[in-house]
């Protein structure tokens, strides 16, 4: 048997490598997260641990969070885990309102597959839960205390209430108080407030000088806003004092049964308010007229009071205002005086006489006088003028003139016709001459009136023009002008007031023939 010869035939096998990045395995240590208890306002995060359990890079791509009060903090995503390699994922717990809350966070991962380059990926679940607590915080009552305007020395005091609005107990354990006369009260500390319960403070301002203070009520608690402040404000003022317009009123002579009045102003020229309790009169003969008390002055205001003096017999009087109030001059004295009188003052007008000189018929013309008193006051009751053109203004009857003063009058001439006009100003009073006389004259000017008139120059050739005037409306008319006129225009100065008038014109050629008449114009004359 021939012997076979045997070879072996290498056969050249092609082995393809296909290169392929396996699947990763995203592996956390649970998928519940409980973040308990949290006060609704505050925030928790908690991180979620992972790993990549596989040979291969992975990919986190996308976080996604479900649920009121959750969300994703971080990091930020995409995000690579090389293989074997932890990270922590972070989810914030942010609670608005009381009560149990629930939610999700959903893992997408992504990985490279092969030289295609497709993708695929995959999702991971967390269960996320919590609960959302009222807490407990302090509010104040007011927010802020101003105590305005306090004169110095004194005290004022203000309520501030804390309330505990959160739902769980508070414990307030101090309330200071800083700034310059600034203090509080009411804390025997430490104090718990349930829920819903209050602690009502009581701060004082005593200013010690004047000027602008600011300070603080600072609150301790174990609230969720362990320290409140509530800012404090106030102005010490100067005491209050009253200055009376004059130190003394003197009424001078007044005949007996007469009464003459004078006004006396006390203001608050201190730095703070100043009540007015009382005023009262004393002294013969003195009186005031009543005012509602008590009257509170600001800094500044002032008070006007009045007081009158009728003596009943002759000689010399005295008494006092007395104004009491809680100013530091809290008993303020106004001396008072006066004489009675029996005889009777003495009137005089001036100027004796008044001339207004002359004056257009229709208008007028205004002089000043004067009454003067001297010896004792007098009371004027009445002016009057016997003649109309002639009137009396600028002074308000009865009016009583004290001695050595006087009073301003008006008089107005307004004549209604041409020509001398004269008159008589009469004053009664109760002075020693009852009545007294101020001649007054002047002399009525009429008014000279001219009437303009113009028209449109003639279409034929012309030498002049006629002007013609009636005062019945169409005629008839009488010439006015002397000769022909060359112009288009005429002044007619020879009408008379309270009058009508009826114009028109005629144009006249080189032969002396006229045009019949234009179109008739009116003029009244005032």
């Amino acid at each position: 048997m021939p012997r076979r010869n045997t070879t072996w035939i290498p056969v050249l096998v092609a082995l393809f490598w296909y290169s392929h990045t396996a699947f990763g395995q995203l592996a956390a240590a649970t998928t519940t997260v409980n973040f308990g208890t949290v006060q609704v306002g505050n925030m928790k995060s908690v991180p979620f641990p992972i790993s990549n359990g596989s040979k291969s890079n992975l990919t986190i791509s996308q976080a996604t969070v479900s649920g009121t009060g959750f969300s994703f903090a971080g990091p930020n995503l995409p995000m690579t885990l090389a293989p074997q390699q932890s990270a922590n994922l972070y989810v914030t717990f942010y609670p608005q309102a009381p009560g149990s809350a629930s939610g999700s966070l959903t893992v997408t991962t992504s990985n490279l597959i092969g030289k295609s380059g497709k993708q695929h990926g995959s999702n991971m679940n967390f269960s996320l839960s919590g609960i959302g607590s009222a807490g407990s915080y302090l509010t104040p009552l007011p927010a802020s205390v101003s105590f305005g305007s306090i004169p110095v020395g004194t005290k004022q005091l203000q309520s501030v209430t804390v309330n505990n609005s959160g739902g769980s107990s508070v414990t307030v354990s101090q309330a200071a108080v800083s700034g310059p006369g600034f203090s509080a009260s009411g804390l025997n500390s430490p104090v718990t407030l349930a829920a819903g319960q209050s602690l009502t403070l009581t701060v004082a301002f005593s200013p010690t000088s004047s000027g602008a203070s600011s300070g603080t009520l600072a609150i301790s608690s174990n609230a969720s806003n362990p320290s409140l402040p509530i800012a404090l404000s106030g102005t010490g003022a100067t005491a209050g004092y009253l200055t009376p317009s004059a130190s003394s009123v003197n009424f001078g002579s007044i005949p007996t049964g007469s009464t003459q009045q004078q006004s006396v102003t006390v203001n608050n020229s201190g730095g703070s308010s100043v009540t007015v309790s009382q005023a009262a009169v004393s002294g013969t003969g003195f009186t005031m007229t009543a005012f509602n008390s008590p009257v509170t002055l600001a800094a500044g205001q002032s008070l006007t009071l009045t007081v009158a003096f009728t003596p009943t017999s002759s000689g010399t009087s005295s008494g006092t205002l007395a104004i009491s109030s809680n100013a530091s001059d809290s008993s303020l004295p106004i001396a008072l005086s006066g004489m009675g009188t029996t005889a009777a003052g003495q009137l005089t007008a001036s100027p004796a006489s008044l001339s207004f000189g002359n004056v257009s018929v229709g208008s007028s013309s205004t002089q000043n006088g004067t009454l003067s008193a001297s010896g004792s006051s007098v009371t004027v009751s009445s002016v009057s003028s016997n003649n109309s053109q002639f009137a009396i203004g600028g002074i308000g009857l009865p009016i009583t003139i004290p001695a050595g003063q006087s009073v301003p009058f008006k008089v107005t001439f307004s004549p209604l016709v041409t020509g001398t006009v004269s008159g008589s100003i009469s004053v009664v009073s109760n002075a020693s001459t009852s009545t007294i006389a101020e001649a007054v004259s002047g002399s009525g000017q009429a008014v000279q009136h001219s009437v303009s008139l113009s028209w449109s120059p003639s279409n034929s050739t012309v030498t002049g023009y006629n002007i013609y005037r009636g005062t019945i409306s169409g005629g008839p008319y009488a010439k006015i002008n002397p000769a022909v006129d060359a112009l288009t225009t005429y002044a007619d100065g020879t009408v008379q007031s309270g009058q009508t008038y009826y114009y028109v014109t005629t144009a006249v050629d080189s032969s002396g023939v006229e045009s019949t008449y234009s179109n008739q114009v009116t003029a009244q004359i005032p």
